[in-house]
């Protein structure tokens, strides 16, 4: 793995994020907040972990600090949140811009609340917070589902697709 292959990657979780809100803001304000299912119970708080958990995992690699863990109650509305993550992304954005390869391989000591320590390299825990917002993205597209929305494809092929159409088999 290098930083273009976690820019790459970023690209991706961000342009799959765009394509998520775009449905998302179809949604009315109480549907954003309903109780559904899923580990977060709607789409609003599994949103709200979503974006926490990036900014936590850049946090604890040296990159912005984020403080405590977000609170879905500070996030009303879709556009709070949405203002939010395009913070947070910018602040992602501005860390890998400053990274080199070399960087990667650094050890990075974490835990998650007060349980054990544990060390990873910089480049696997940022590699993670790329795939935990996968999961949570789908677990995100299951709930507009059963909302009565239908969220789309947003797989990486497409993604892949869409970035380089002048590529040929």
């Amino acid at each position: 793995m290098n930083v273009k292959d976690l820019e790459t990657l970023f690209d991706y979780t961000w342009w799959a994020n765009r394509r998520l809100f775009d449905v998302l803001s179809q949604l009315s304000d109480e549907q954003f907040v309903q109780p559904v299912a899923g580990s977060y119970g709607s789409v609003r708080n599994t949103l709200v972990h979503i974006v926490s958990a990036e900014w936590g995992w850049l946090d604890r690699c040296g990159g912005t600090p984020r403080g405590p863990a977000l609170k879905a109650t500070d996030y009303p509305t879709l556009a709070s949140v949405r203002d939010r993550w395009e913070q947070v992304e910018r602040h992602v954005r501005d860390f890998l811009s400053a990274l080199r390869d070399d960087d990667l391989s650094r050890t990075i000591e974490w835990a998650l609340g007060g349980g054990p320590k544990h060390t990873s390299h910089l480049g696997e825990l940022m590699q993670h917070a790329v795939i935990h917002g996968v999961h949570h993205r789908g677990q995100v597209a299951l709930l507009l589902r059963q909302l009565g929305y239908t969220p789309g494809n947003f797989d990486v092929l497409f993604y892949y697709e869409r970035a380089q159409p002048e590529r040929t088999s």
